[in-house]
């Protein structure tokens, strides 16, 4: 059953328009267009095309999958970024402003995610402003794993790995090289990036009705950016399993020309309405998999939603395979406000723990152990400990529903990891035959695996 989208919004047709607004007032580098509502570009609040001496590096698209572009403008990365309506193409006429205010002698790229009509509205203005005299090309990124494979570069959709194709663009624009130089590389990195994404859910479109196409336990694989379908709709599975497909679907296809012992980086991109928590979960899976199972050296990991579609559930896993030279891109300074922070710099094979440091009170093995022989009083306190355990575990749904109806619902799961826990380690190192010892002990295996109110009270 549909039903009308929530959105915290005013009309649906100004949402384009307000965010662009509001990005500009967030961030003091960036600016726009004075050409509401048909042209809606965000530019480099410090870049005029009659004097910039760098090579101007623009791509855009429609709009709903913040921060991309828009969010990627700033030295380093992007010169501009052309903004159409939600998930509608730009104008011709919004590019060829956007071309004319950010580009100078040195010409621009334009990158352009492979959808009919970017590429064609993108492509006739390309076509416009080189009969004005401006140097322009174009790279045109196809990353999409998911879709079976055609002639050339059609039917592959582009999707988040084009965000690593502009930071390669952006950081050769800024070191001062030639249209040709920052063309080629950004064209070498859509070549060895492929992505693939998996959905829980479709989005919802500002004013409209929320579709429930998928239905409940069913996931999207390949599912687009814009909603339209993916390659299958299964049902859902552990991310260690959607991990372990959509790699498969990357790697093993020969969508992208990557094999053992490479060097890559990777891309964990949320879709709008995924939790951190869940890409992080994600991202923790699937590095070693890439390490142990691909063989593949991973050299960074971005994680984050990098670019979204509006408030869909899931994620993306982009792959790229990297040399020293696409790595000093990658890891190139940039002032663009939402290219992820503290990602540069190597990382070390695998991530070692932090060993725990010991408590001062610490109690002596002896005293923290078992007894061989219960004597009486123990065995009755083994018995009794177990049995109000095992009355916690067994009444956890009942703590829960009690508590949802004036809390947050986690009384019964809170208490249930207690009693777990003294069931495990009464087995382990309750002195059962010194009451106040085990007491004591109960205490700290509750102070241990519990949290919440509950824990601590």
């Amino acid at each position: 059953m549909a039903f009308q989208g929530k959105k915290l919004i005013n009309n649906p047709n100004d949402v384009v328009t307000e965010f662009i607004e509001g990005l500009v007032e967030t961030y003091q580098g960036l600016q726009y267009l004075d050409g509401f509502p048909e042209v809606k570009v965000v530019l480099r609040a410090d870049v005029s095309g009659a004097t910039y001496d760098k090579v101007a590096v623009i791509s855009g698209g429609g709009s709903g999958h913040e921060p991309a572009q828009a969010g990627y403008v700033g030295e380093g990365l992007l010169t501009a970024s052309i903004c159409g309506d939600v998930f509608a193409s730009p104008t011709v006429d919004s590019i060829l402003a956007g071309i004319r205010a950010v580009t100078g002698p040195m010409g621009c790229l334009l990158v352009v995610t492979n959808y009919t009509g970017d590429c064609l509205n993108f492509g006739l203005a390309a076509e416009q402003a080189r009969s004005e005299g401006y140097k322009i090309e174009t790279v045109i990124v196809g990353d999409d794993c998911a879709l079976p494979k055609s002639q050339g570069i059609a039917g592959r959709r582009g999707l988040a790995g084009t965000i690593l194709v502009n930071k390669v663009a952006g950081a050769v624009a800024a070191a001062g090289l030639s249209l040709a130089d920052v063309a080629s590389e950004a064209k070498r990195a859509s070549e060895v990036v492929g992505t693939m994404g998996v959905a829980l859910s479709v989005c919802t479109l500002p004013g409209q009705v929320t579709s429930d196409r998928l239905g409940p336990g069913k996931m999207e694989l390949g599912l687009g950016i814009h909603g339209e379908p993916g390659a299958a709709v299964a049902d859902l599975q552990p991310v260690d399993v959607v991990v372990t497909h959509v790699l498969k679907q990357i790697l093993e296809s020969n969508y992208v020309p990557i094999t053992r012992g490479n060097r890559v980086v990777l891309m964990i991109n949320g879709l709008g309405a995924t939790p951190v928590m869940e890409l992080m979960i994600a991202a923790g899976k699937t590095v070693p998999k890439l390490q142990l199972e691909f063989g593949l050296l991973v050299e960074r990991v971005y994680t984050g939603s990098f670019m979204t579609s509006l408030d869909m559930k899931g994620f993306s896993i982009s792959i790229m395979k990297v040399d020293q030279t696409l790595l000093q891109h990658l890891d190139a300074s940039t002032k663009a406000p939402h290219w992820p922070v503290g990602s540069a710099g190597n990382r070390p094979p695998a991530k070692i723990p932090v060993p725990l440091p010991s408590s001062r009170s610490m109690k002596s093995d002896e005293l923290l152990s078992r007894p061989l022989q219960l004597t009486e009083q123990g065995y009755i306190l083994e018995v009794a400990v177990e049995a109000a355990a095992n009355a916690i575990i067994n009444m956890r749904d009942i703590l829960n529903d009690w508590d949802s109806t004036v809390g947050d619902g986690d009384c019964g799961s809170t208490m249930y990891k207690g009693a777990t826990a003294i069931l495990d380690d009464m087995k382990k190192y309750y002195p059962l035959n010194n009451a106040a010892e085990t007491v004591n002990e109960i205490g700290s295996s509750m102070r241990r695996a519990m949290g919440g109110t509950s824990g601590v009270l």
